[in-house]
């Protein structure tokens, strides 16, 4: 099998080989239906039907699987916007709705549940990923934040983050409460309803002030 190595990427590998295909497959079905207890790649081989080496070959620490895995994952979510988000006719206000519902529907699918649960729980004990996942959620603010400039310019670029953070947590943290299978999932579609209005609220209308935590000016 001819295999090159990709500069911007760890690990040998052609994409779209099959070798690589199935490895990237196994990683992926392994965290999410087993966890990060089970993310080794011994089990990732056994997952694929290969020899330790093979994987071990390709992808020498499964460190370099997490991360080959979420840099596909926000080229996919990058796609996705492309051809749901953003278009021309439609506002900045309107984009971002769309943003919140694209986001909090995708948390309801069992992938987007379990994988970054799975993900944060490495990220605990290991700095590598905890390094990747926050390249991961930078790259997830920077889109919502997008949004939030063209929405509200009176705020400052460390501001658009703040806000942008904000967002990003409020829904990640519908994940444990109303994700896949978990006790409130049959109240993500109101919930979703209440972020899209309450969210973009805020953006448009927050001011430096209230995020700095002062009284409102007076009139």
């Amino acid at each position: 099998m001819a295999c090159t190595t990709a500069p911007s990427r760890p690990g040998i590998y052609a994409r779209g080989s099959e070798t690589v295909d199935a490895i990237l497959k196994a990683a992926l079905d392994l965290l999410i239906d087993e966890g990060a207890s089970a993310f080794t790649v011994r089990r990732i081989a056994a997952r694929c039907d290969m020899k330790v080496g093979n994987v071990s070959y390709h992808f020498p620490r499964k460190e370099m699987l997490v991360q080959v895995l979420l840099d596909d994952l926000i080229e996919s979510y990058s796609h996705l916007l492309e051809h749901t988000v953003r278009i021309p006719a439609v506002s900045a206000e309107e984009q971002l709705r769309l943003l919140i519902v694209l986001c909090l529907d995708d948390i309801r699918g069992k992938r987007t549940t379990r994988l970054f649960s799975e993900l944060w729980a490495l990220a605990n004990h290991n700095d590598f990923v905890a390094d990747r996942v926050r390249i991961f959620y930078q790259r997830v603010h920077d889109y919502i934040g997008e949004y939030v400039a063209a929405i509200n310019p009176a705020l400052s670029p460390d501001e658009v983050h703040t806000v942008s953070l904000y967002i990003s947590a409020s829904m990640e943290g519908t994940t444990p409460f109303a994700g896949y299978e978990k006790p409130w999932a049959h109240k993500m579609p109101a919930i979703t309803a209440l972020a899209a209005k309450s969210l973009v609220e805020l953006a448009k209308t927050v001011t430096p002030r209230d995020i700095a935590g002062l009284p409102p000016a007076l009139a």
